[in-house]
């Protein structure tokens, strides 16, 4: 049996988790990844036969009944998982009642896995009935795209629009555009089920006054969707700092020009997000 913490999924949370913290994205315990593993791959590290217990979900996970996860856990801080992840992370997989998970390794302090794990799974069977490939979803708490919430209108035309104004690069990825959750009370079914409706046209969702949840084929690729994003918030606020708070900018790019893009990257964009 491999080393699990040499286990490649092990080593791409640890360095995900670094630089979420580092970014400033993920204070304290805010925060959270999932990832869907590929069951051989968990074999050659763990035995998938021994079950160290079992949690409750909360929810009915019937749809993804033997999938396994590796999951941030509750309470846990971004900045301790690459130190301990032993403890931060865990390694569950959807019993076969549905509605319990086996954690087959981590949470080594009796934790369990965050919160916002129903969301999490919602999210992957949304993405998943569109994108086979997708594995990873991820939320973070980024400063200006959050910023950007309290002075934007929160419409999903409207900020997807500001958002690819901003860079050239936004429409190439995310050319469908991000979805918006108005505000809710995290870790609930409420928030859970209106992410999970938005993920089956979006891989970007703002959560209104709470953050950015974002999923991908991999970390490399939702880490990126998440970067993106920010840094065009980032953009919107540095440029309407300069521009004495106002959206009417000197300098944009067209809807012509966002078109030029999509012809010319063979992008499949979400045309009703343009006038």
């Amino acid at each position: 049996m491999k080393d699990i913490f040499t286990a490649p999924f092990v080593e791409e949370m640890r360095k995900t988790t670094v630089n979420m913290y580092r970014l400033g994205w993920d204070e304290r315990n805010g925060g959270n990844i999932s990832y869907l593993l590929n069951e051989a791959e968990v074999g050659e590290y763990l035995d998938l036969n021994h079950v160290i217990r079992t949690i409750p979900l909360g929810f009915d996970a019937t749809a993804i009944i033997g999938k396994i996860f590796i999951v941030t856990g509750t309470g846990k801080y971004f900045k301790n998982v690459d130190a301990d992840p032993e403890t931060n992370l865990g390694i569950v997989r959807i019993a076969a009642d549905g509605q319990t998970a086996e954690l087959l390794w981590g949470y080594s302090d009796g934790g369990k896995f965050t919160s916002e794990f129903p969301a999490h799974l919602m999210s992957h069977m949304a993405r998943l009935s569109v994108d086979p490939d997708n594995r990873v979803v991820m939320h973070c708490h980024p400063t200006n795209t959050l910023a950007m919430n309290y002075v934007h209108e929160l419409d999903e035309k409207k900020f997807t629009h500001t958002l690819w104004e901003m860079c050239t690069e936004c429409i190439v990825v995310f050319p469908k555009g991000v979805g918006v959750v108005p505000w809710m009370v995290p870790g609930g079914s409420e928030i859970a089920q209106a992410t999970c409706e938005l993920m089956k046209t979006y891989d970007a969702a703002i959560w209104a006054q709470h953050g950015l949840f974002v999923s991908g084929p991999d970390f490399d690729t939702a880490f990126g969707l998440m970067h993106t994003i920010e840094k065009a918030a980032a953009i919107y606020a540095e440029a309407r700092m300069l521009n004495g708070s106002s959206d009417e900018f000197r300098n944009t790019i067209t809807d012509d020009g966002l078109r030029a893009i999509a012809r010319d990257f063979k992008l499949d964009i979400n045309e009703s997000f343009l006038d």
